[in-house]
């Protein structure tokens, strides 16, 4: 492949046995990065390391099991080690679908614990491994993964609260690692896998249109989605020194589209100085809220 290259460098992806974490491994990989996969599926994770390694310049490899896991964690960052390529960095990828119909009027403790596990939990194990020893060699990114479900506009329970604690967590990792020369970002992908293909998914998206959840243009695309290739390069893109400089970034793309979400900021609603004024009433914050 022709442009970026990524020799001597390694990064480690989980979720990449499937879907958007196995198109950015390809895209790593492709570019001649040593690549670590993992994924929950050993034979799955397998069979795409040999697809992988049969076309790759750099070394491939792979951690089975669950990225929550500390030891699946902690086995990553040595796998990532065992060559001689420097490493450069770490992008989270893996998740689960919601539970057909699960919302807060159905949803059981034990079921969003599992939830909040495979989508914060496989950011937050990962990052605590890698960036001490991205701090210690004074560079190298972390790219994370939310969704455009933290809006809610999807409904559901677990995997909006954990996409949107995996954005605010990135961001934190970002401020805390800046003066390290680390660098952390999100992307908001869209694209079509497994989980958002099938018959009950289309029928999940066609219900939020109807229930007035998601507007015409969302259900359009949620229903015809492009391929992971299109958004894999994003992922790419961020984790390479092309996007130096590039931190607490909250990115979106799908398809053709790219974008990225304003910094969260507090709009200013009203202001009196509480040293001579009494605390506002209901009755004044409801006139100013609605203005």
């Amino acid at each position: 492949m022709t442009g970026l290259r990524l020799d001597g460098r390694a990064y480690a992806v989980t979720g990449s046995s499937r879907g958007i974490g196995a198109a950015v491994a390809a895209d790593l990989a492709s570019r001649g990065a040593d690549v670590v996969l993992n994924g929950r599926d050993a034979d799955v994770l397998a069979a795409r390391v040999e697809d992988l390694a049969a076309r790759a310049t750099g070394r491939i490899s792979a951690v089975a099991g669950p990225a929550h896991d500390p030891e699946v964690a902690a086995e990553l960052l040595a796998r990532a080690r065992e060559g001689d390529s420097v490493v450069a960095g770490l992008i989270s990828c893996a998740g689960v679908a919601e539970p057909a119909g699960s919302s807060i009027l159905t949803v059981g403790h034990d079921e969003f614990a599992e939830l909040m596990d495979s989508h914060l939990g496989t950011v937050f194990a990962p990052c605590r491994v890698f960036a001490p020893h991205l701090v210690e060699a004074g560079a190298g990114a972390i790219v994370t993964s939310s969704s455009f479900a933290f809006t809610g506009d999807y409904g559901g329970t677990g995997y909006p609260a954990g996409k949107g604690a995996v954005m605010s967590l990135t961001m934190a990792i970002a401020a805390e690692l800046a003066e390290h020369g680390v660098r952390a970002n999100v992307v908001c992908p869209g694209a079509r896998t497994r989980l958002s293909s099938g018959g009950a998914y289309e029928e999940q998206i066609r219900d939020l249109g109807r229930r007035g959840m998601l507007d015409e243009l969302s259900v359009a695309g949620a229903l015809d989605p492009a391929g992971p290739e299109y958004v894999a390069p994003l992922y790419t893109y961020l984790v390479s020194d092309l996007a130096a400089g590039i931190t607490g970034g909250v990115f979106a793309g799908s398809g053709g589209f790219i974008g990225r979400f304003p910094t969260p900021e507090a709009r200013i609603v009203a202001y009196r100085d509480f040293h001579d004024t009494p605390p506002w009433t209901p009755e004044e914050l409801d006139d100013l809220i609605r203005a």
